[in-house]
């Protein structure tokens, strides 16, 4: 688990959220920044974008992610195809399709079909800390947990910041300790870096 200083970002958010669903029509939740932040540090890290086959590891090219989505009764992993070649309006729209097909009962077989890397908002629920299950065979879940704000040393001062833990659990048999703790230093690192006034 690593913590995440997302001031920034929830910044940057609630300034452009409005004017965004106007123009395209699209609700701007933080998980399209969660996924983007994810596919630029497995495009570093591709050895967490594999999965497990009986006896060997298997290096998956196209980046695929399966999303957790919950109904009522019962929990969805539908799949965001490609996702390293879509901005974040594109996954924005991408997880309103698939939240609204869950939702709606309208998934297809081809929407669960081939994901390589699965992210889970637990945070939507309240959660501030989680053991995401892995979703076999693939290497690795990581888990975006609830933003809170909370006194921080900011700048040698106390102040209060927007925080958030990420959560990552991994298969041992196809990582390792060393490079799946710098693939979530990475997403860290690019959830920090947005601000403000940052163009998406």
């Amino acid at each position: 688990m690593m913590e995440v200083d997302v001031t920034g970002l929830v910044e940057l958010r609630n300034r452009i959220k409005h004017d965004f669903q106007k123009r395209e029509g699209v609700k701007l939740t933080f998980m399209p920044f969660f996924i983007k932040a994810v596919v630029d540090a497995l495009k570093e890290y591709p050895i967490l974008n594999s999965v497990w086959a009986d006896d060997k590891i298997i290096l998956k090219k196209r980046i695929n992610i399966s999303m957790a989505t919950a109904t009522d009764d019962a929990l969805y992993v539908p799949v965001i195809h490609d996702a390293d070649e879509k901005s974040i309006l594109g996954l924005a729209k991408a997880v309103q399709n698939l939240a609204e097909k869950t939702r709606n009962g309208k998934l297809e077989l081809a929407d669960m079909q081939g994901g390589t890397f699965t992210v889970n908002n637990t945070g939507s629920f309240g959660s501030i800390q989680s053991q995401p299950i892995i979703n076999a065979p693939q290497a690795a879940i990581l888990s975006f947990e609830a933003i809170v704000k909370r006194p921080v040393i900011y700048n040698n001062m106390i102040a209060v910041r927007d925080m958030m833990n990420i959560c990552l659990s991994l298969d041992h048999r196809i990582l390792d300790g060393l490079v799946a703790g710098r693939f979530l230093n990475r997403v860290k690192e690019r959830l920090e870096s947005y601000g403000p006034d940052t163009q998406i």
